[in-house]
């Protein structure tokens, strides 16, 4: 027998990808280009989808994203339903995802620490492959 977990996980995936498409190919408003959905997480009886969004630009761009994706989310829910085959498609909820400003935001820091690199890890300067300054010959034997 499957796994009841599955199914969700399977359909929050499946509803990303067609929002994704229908963003990307039917919508003709131009505060949705360059909209990403990258995530999409399900209530448990399935009726509420939760699609966070991800978009290039300062706040007001973002603000215009948000603004567009609630005026197409009637749009977006009816296509989303026929092209799934779901007699009641999941109500869309959309959220800003701020994940990726995140990480930025923690690759920035780490940036400005200024870290030697740790043991067996390549610095930047050596990524072209030059070997170790410290390279013997037995080390290029067995290496």
């Amino acid at each position: 027998m499957r796994d009841a977990r599955l199914r969700p996980q399977r359909l929050a995936e499946a509803i990303r990808e067609t929002l994704s498409e229908l963003l990307l190919r039917e919508s003709k408003d131009p505060r949705l280009h360059g909209v990403v959905i990258s995530g999409v997480e399900l209530s448990g009886d399935l009726k509420q989808a939760r699609a966070f969004f991800s978009v290039y630009g300062d706040e007001e761009r973002e603000r215009q994203a948000l603004d567009g994706l609630h005026q197409a989310k009637a749009f977006l829910r009816r296509q989303m339903g026929r092209r799934m085959r779901l007699h009641n498609p999941p109500n869309l909820e959309f959220r800003r995802d701020k994940g990726y400003e995140r990480a930025d935001r923690v690759a920035r820091i780490l940036a400005e620490l200024d870290l030697p690199p740790a043991e067996g890890e390549v610095s930047p300067g050596d990524a072209h492959g030059s070997p170790p300054a410290s390279s013997t010959k037995e080390d290029d034997r067995h290496g």
